[in-house]
């Protein structure tokens, strides 16, 4: 080859370099612009005309940009001869957010045993998807092959394994991941373990770790800060905490200033936490639902609807979760008013009805007794939840409408391929066959319950089948079946037999059940009224009323409260209240 010759074809490599070069420009912007996986299809189709999908560069990047998609993105790297790292990081990326984060397990398989060297972000990925599965097994082995290949020393990657055990519940394992950390551990590391420790119920342990990370060179971080508000279980360091947010500049952050709020009403200080939410310069809808929902959970429903008021003053939007727990509040108080009130206001702001809203709104009206229009608000939602099902069973089951509530259930599993029921939702369904008296429908529900859905019956769920039996006046079937299950220390489930004995004057029973109620220290005087009654049924109650009298003297009454709502004013009330002449 001549001295001329070389030269052209070097030139000709440098312009057809030149051209590829601006063409993988314009497919990486071309991918840019795509929003949706249709996009992403279409220039994937010109990549095959135009011969880009040869070049591994351009197929990483179409990967890389279609794991919003990841069956998609799967089809494509499955049909790749020669995969890179680069695709497998990709693809392991890509399941660690889907919904099936247990394929990035076959895809790090594959990866080792195409001999290709590993980097920490595969380990990263996949520790992510183990801990999102609580595969315990298979990140514990992730561990193993990490320590053998010498990735230790990064911290990201030590960090991802910390966050690994605490997911997992294995805080001792993770403690040890993190005193390994030598002079490396960061802000995320002392978060994270922190996290683990609330997660476990030792929040002592976290307030010591954050001292701890005090007395390092680590800056104090939102996140870490968000832990430490978290682990405040008492006011004695209240003030201490809210004097670092002021030290450290980050009492104006609206996160760590919503957390200061919860921290100060979980401990009860409702007026620090309404100081806290005043003072703030910035305040957006996230502040303003919190403040709202602490006060709906102390029950200071005006105080709710004060500050719902205030927001429309400031010109603040309300958002669905604005009045979700303000109408659980309103439900679980019996604030008809309140509750009226805020469904109207729901109304006027033309909120979207999304699942929990409207949940939320279908179980107070049940419960308030406006059951037309909890179903009216049950037939208007568009996207409903196995929450929002069950209320409205739940509903009907509360108003003695059994019939109902299974007609609506067995709707529900009609649609099983968008909702299926929960353990929660069998519970209401037995409980309503129960108060209807539908014993077959009540038995079919809960061996439909273990035997279709695979759920363990739990405690519950026996007690509304012992409740079931003995409003059907089965009562010795429903005696075999508590001391033959996993109930018989329920004092619940006794308690239901023994209101059954009753109502159908079975006092032999009564006294058996009477007997083990005492056994198990779980008299109450309700039970000893009960018995009398079963006794008086059966024509035997001038020789029970004594040893029912001493039972009830024997019992040291406490102080009870009590609330109503009277013309829209909520009335509350402690202390015993005095018997009536």
């Amino acid at each position: 080859m001549t001295c001329r010759n070389f030269v052209l074809r070097l030139k000709n490599l440098d312009t057809r370099t030149t051209q590829f070069d601006s063409r993988c420009l314009k497919l990486i912007q071309d991918l840019r612009c795509c929003r949706d996986s249709v996009g992403v299809s279409r220039i994937h189709c010109d990549m095959v005309k135009t011969g880009m999908d040869k070049y591994d560069f351009a197929v990483s990047k179409l990967i890389a940009f279609s794991i919003n998609d990841i069956r998609y993105a799967s089809s494509i790297f499955d049909h790749v001869s020669d995969t890179n790292l680069y695709m497998f990081n990709t693809m392991l990326k890509g399941y660690s957010m889907s919904d099936e984060p247990e394929r990035a397990f076959r895809i790090f398989n594959q990866l080792r045993a195409k001999g290709l060297t590993l980097d920490r972000f595969s380990f990263i990925t996949t520790l992510k998807s183990c801990s999102r599965e609580l595969c315990i097994r298979n990140g514990e082995g992730l561990h193993g092959i990490v320590l053998r290949s010498g990735f230790m020393s990064f911290t990201d990657l030590r960090n991802a394994l910390l966050h690994f055990y605490c997911v997992c519940g294995k805080i001792i394992d993770a403690r040890k991941v993190f005193d390994e950390m030598p002079l490396r551990a960061d802000a995320v590391s002392f978060s994270t373990l922190m996290n683990g420790y609330l997660q476990v119920s030792k929040p002592v342990l976290a307030l010591d770790l954050f001292r701890e990370m005090r007395k390092t060179e680590v800056t104090v971080s939102v996140t870490t800060l968000l832990s430490f508000l978290s682990a405040i279980g008492d006011l004695s360091g209240a003030e201490s905490v809210y004097g670092l947010c002021i030290k450290t500049g980050f009492d104006s952050d609206l996160h760590v200033i919503t957390a200061l709020i919860g921290m100060y009403a979980k401990n009860g200080d409702m007026s620090s936490a309404r100081r806290i939410f005043d003072c703030a310069t910035r305040k957006d809808v996230v502040l303003w639902n919190c403040m709202i929902d602490q006060y709906a959970k102390m029950g200071l429903l005006e105080e709710c609807l004060w500050l719902l008021r205030q927001m429309k003053y400031d010109k603040i939007k309300p958002n669905s979760s604005t009045f979700v727990g303000l109408l659980s509040s309103c439900a679980n108080y019996a604030a008809a008013y309140v509750g009226q009130s805020v469904g109207e206001l729901v109304e006027k702001e033309r909120i979207a009805l999304d699942a929990k809203l409207g949940t939320a709104l279908v179980d107070m009206y049940a419960k308030l007794g406006r059951l037309d229009k909890a179903v009216d608000i049950f037939d208007r939602m568009k996207n409903k939840d196995v929450k929002s099902w069950t209320a409205m069973i739940s509903g009907y089951g509360a108003h003695g409408l059994a019939r109902e509530a299974i007609t609506l259930f067995n709707k529900m599993e009609e649609e099983n391929y968008k909702v299926k029921p929960n353990e929660i939702t069998f519970l209401v369904v037995l409980n309503a066959c129960s108060h209807g008296g539908l014993v077959m429908e009540g038995i079919k529900g809960f061996k439909r319950m273990v035997e279709a859905y695979g759920f363990t019956p739990k405690v519950e769920h026996y007690g509304c089948v012992v409740d079931l039996l003995g409003r059907a006046g089965q009562l010795e079937e429903a005696y075999e079946l508590i001391r033959n299950l996993p109930i018989a220390s329920d004092s619940t489930a006794w308690r239901a037999l023994l209101a059954a004995c009753r109502v159908y004057g079975n006092a032999d029973l009564g006294a058996v059940v009477m007997t083990r109620l005492a056994e198990m220290n779980a008299r109450h005087p309700a039970d000893a009224i009960l018995l009398a009654r079963t006794q008086a049924f059966a024509g035997n109650s001038q020789c029970q009323q004594r040893s029912v009298d001493n039972e009830l003297y024997q019992e040291k009454k406490e102080a009870g409260y009590s609330a109503i709502e009277i013309e829209s004013i909520r009335e509350a009330n402690s202390g015993l209240h005095s018997p009536m002449c």
